[in-house]
């Protein structure tokens, strides 16, 4: 962890404290359960157990100034090691005795922190003095949640007190702001307003619906990416969508993933999963047959949905959903092959596609973590070998990047790419693996020059990994408004008046001939109502015929980006419309 990532922690750990201190002065310590509270991503928060008392957001600001009021007092900490039976007479509620006697069985040291006169069960990482480092004006409470004790839904039920909290008051300004408008652009929001997708609570949990404009979204982003990929040759396939067990025993994904697998027996009592991922399926599609190595790459494309049994509370909208499309694609070749063919896929599909959206990439070299070596399939000599390929295209490239130890899929380590959307956030998007181990597991091979048979590896790819998750970024990054060849609707035509309609309808017919996406809105409303709709449903151009328009044989063109373009001929749009959608822009 560096210096200030560090710093942050400890600013967030210690004002945890800080909270449980202010609630217990408040609710009197001997009528509440403090749990425990960690740092998180931009802040912080504490598990209480209030008993009968009910809390919710209206106590935040009390707490709240409670904490800057006894923030003086927090001066520096006193750390103190004691045995298990001070810590179980100390700490008198059942759930730092259960924390107790976890530290215990691990044969750990149970160490407590005083600051300010209160004393909690931790381990470290603090602010050394609270009161001179922390800005009182740098952290606000945040909101109330119930959260089960360790995360399970069989223990009772406790409150939640979340903060946010930053080295500064400036920073916390810019991360409300932010969230502000992240809020304005949520997907799940949009995506109603926008009538792209919905969630049946008939269907299930995690399982979207696409309407006739979000599968307009799909199949035009699936295509982009197939248009990129057939410049390289790769070749469509076709996999069924549940599986043998045997298959993913083999591959090696039923030992790590059969808790998340949904699962069907047959009649005949055989076992079979909704399959979670491509690879094993297209791996028994490469191997139907003795390759020779003049043969080699095969390269093969499949858009497909796969199925995960997430836990309900982990489910968000488009974020994380049960029933996901993947654009995957595997590249069976020869390890000397394997340099062209990743910096083919990275050149001439990932950074094409991401560009076009305004998206900046940067590059996470994931690996696998020697510590935990049960994590992962196959032995260290293969793992460093095939984490020195990826290390040694990127330092070829001249590439700036980051290792992520840990981050390798559980067979192969990874080329991630980072993207930042407009409101600065960053996302795991196209993902590359390079894996030694699966051709291992199914003894995948070509015959070489010398006649031979020789070990090949496989090469995963998928540019939007999952297209949902993907539509989830994009709708925020661009807060609904798609370029024009991306839209749902491209065009919408209005007519001022009924007496328009017969030459707006025929300016509407061009359009549609010519595959443009147009709405045609003859409906007795006024103009006004007609040109809000369009911008309400972020349509990137209207078309507006009314007597001067036809006076003149032309029409009045309105952007949803640049306002008004004036009078243009039909023909003029149409050919302005095309270039623009032959752009992608």
């Amino acid at each position: 962890m560096e210096k200030k990532e560090e710093k942050l922690n400890n600013l967030r750990h210690t004002l945890a404290h800080l909270l449980a201190s202010a609630v217990g002065e408040i609710y009197k310590f001997d009528k509440i359960k403090l749990t425990l509270g960690p740092a998180i991503e931009n802040g912080f928060y504490y598990d209480i157990d209030f008993g009968e008392e009910k809390i919710s957001d209206s106590a935040l600001q009390k707490i709240e100034d409670r904490m800057r009021k006894i923030l003086p007092k927090w001066t520096d900490w006193q750390h103190k090691e004691i045995s298990k039976e001070e810590a179980l007479a100390f700490f008198k509620n059942e759930y730092k005795a259960e924390l107790i006697n976890e530290i215990s069985d691990r044969g750990e040291k149970i160490t407590t922190y005083t600051c300010g006169g209160f004393t909690d069960l931790c381990r470290g990482g603090h602010l050394e003095h609270p009161a001179q480092e922390i800005d009182p004006l740098s952290f606000k409470l945040d909101r109330v949640a119930g959260a089960y004790w360790r995360g399970d839904e069989k223990n009772k039920m406790l409150t939640r007190i979340y903060g946010l909290a930053f080295e500064t008051k400036k920073e916390l300004e810019a991360y409300l702001t932010q969230r502000e408008e992240a809020e304005k652009r949520d997907h799940k929001k949009l995506g109603k307003e926008l009538d792209l997708f919905v969630f049946s609570e008939l269907v299930g949990s995690g399982l979207p619906l696409w309407t006739p404009k979000g599968t307009i979204l799909r199949n035009l982003l699936d295509d982009y990416i197939w248009e990129l990929r057939k410049k390289l040759d790769y070749m469509k396939v076709e996999i069924p969508h549940i599986t043998k067990k045997e298959l993913y025993e083999k591959s090696g994904h039923w030992d790590k993933f059969k808790n998340e697998l949904f699962r069907i027996t047959t009649r005949e009592g055989h076992e079979f999963a909704m399959k979670p991922m491509n690879c094993p399926h297209h791996i028994q599609i490469f191997d139907r047959k003795q390759w020779s190595y003049k043969e080699l790459p095969q390269r093969y494309a499949n858009s497909t949905t796969c199925y995960r049994d997430e836990q309900t509370g982990e489910l968000s909208g488009l974020s994380r959903v049960r029933a996901f499309t993947q654009d995957d694609a595997h590249v069976f070749c020869r390890m000397i092959q394997v340099k062209k063919e990743l910096g083919e896929i990275w050149d001439k599909v990932v950074e094409p596609f991401y560009k076009s959206f305004g998206f900046n990439l940067k590059l996470r070299l994931s690996l696998h973590d020697p510590a935990h070596p049960e994590k992962y399939l196959g032995d260290a000599k293969s793992w460093e070998h095939a984490e020195s390929v990826l290390r040694e295209l990127a330092q070829e490239r001249k590439t700036e990047f980051f290792e992520g130890v840990g981050e390798a899929a559980f067979y192969g380590p990874k080329l991630d790419f980072m993207a930042t959307d407009s409101l600065g956030r960053q996302w795991q998007v196209a993902t590359i693996q390079l894996d030694m181990n699966q051709p291992e597991r199914f003894d995948l091979t070509c015959v070489n020059e010398k006649g031979e048979k020789e070990r090949i590896v496989m090469i995963h790819a998928a540019i939007m990994g999952s297209i949902d998750r993907f539509l989830s970024i994009l709708i925020e990054h661009v807060a609904g408004n798609f370029p024009l060849w991306l839209a749902p609707v491209q065009v919408k035509v209005i007519p001022v008046r009924t007496s328009h309609n017969e030459y707006a309808k025929k300016v509407f017919e061009m359009l549609k001939e010519n595959n443009v996406r147009a709405e045609f809105d003859d409906a007795e409303e006024n103009l006004g109502t007609k040109v809000r709709d369009a911008k309400n449903n972020k349509i990137p151009y209207w078309i507006v015929v009314g007597d001067k328009e036809i006076e003149a044989d032309k029409v009045t063109l309105e952007s949803r980006d640049k306002g008004q373009l004036g009078q243009i001929s039909k023909e003029e749009i149409l050919s302005k419309l095309l270039e623009e959608i032959k752009n992608k822009k």
